[in-house]
């Protein structure tokens, strides 16, 4: 990424505003990477792993930082300043995804034999009815720029603790769903505190997923994008 400085001018005129200046380096004018827009923001962006229900890294992810558009962005920082407040913050699974990405499931889910990561991800969901019930798609939101899967993590030791949600992230069946009532009080409530603090800034959430929420004023409605996360 390409180091940005600042005249005296505009380094002046951002410190009477009160804002930091966020720059996106080689993104399109729009996006912003998180760790540049959200202070103490945790990225653990799992399609650049081998720790998600593919198994291995995902195509159109080259670099592990997060990215959104710059609307989404700033209401993310909202959400992570009040939770800051209490001793907590956000961890980040995936926020922006190439449109590449989302053709690399649909390619891996037409293999019947490749389950290596069923027993993690999907152990009640035969793969054949990944499509048929939703869990994946030929189009993704997350390509639109706005759409973010998080979780909150408690900030009271030297690592940040994730709260028990229930299940993990994009575990496909009805136990993530956040209305599901076999998870415990506790991770109700936990579920219950990540949908009202996201949906007070402006996300709306998904009923089949705790972690994914997306900008209800999103900026790019009808714009999937494909340039790689690096």
């Amino acid at each position: 990424m390409k180091r940005v400085l600042l005249s005296p001018a505009a380094l002046a005129l951002s410190l009477i505003l009160g804002s930091s200046l966020v720059f996106g380096g080689d993104l399109p004018d729009g996006f912003v990477y998180l760790d540049q827009a959200v202070p103490g923001i945790i990225v653990e962006l799992r399609y650049y792993t081998t720790d998600n229900f593919v198994g291995r890294r995902i195509d159109g992810y080259e670099a592990p930082r997060g990215i959104l558009s710059r609307k989404a962005a700033l209401a993310l920082k909202e959400v992570q300043a009040e939770l800051n407040s209490f001793g907590l913050g956000l961890k980040v699974f995936d926020a922006y995804r190439p449109q590449r990405a989302v053709d690399d499931f649909v390619a891996w889910a037409k293999d019947p034999d490749d389950t290596a990561m069923k027993r993690s991800y999907y152990p009640d969901v035969q793969k054949q009815h990944l499509f048929r019930d939703g869990y994946i798609a030929e189009k993704s939101g997350h390509s639109r720029g706005s759409t973010v899967d998080v979780t909150i993590v408690a900030l009271d030791s030297e690592s940040p603790r994730e709260l028990d949600m229930g299940t993990g992230w994009d575990f496909f069946g009805p136990r993530s769903w956040p209305s599901d009532q076999s998870v415990s009080a506790v991770q109700r409530a936990h579920r219950m505190l990540l949908q009202q603090i996201m949906t007070r800034y402006g996300f709306k959430p998904l009923r089949k997923e705790w972690w994914h929420f997306t900008l209800e004023k999103e900026p790019y409605t009808d714009s999937y994008f494909n340039f790689t996360v690096k």
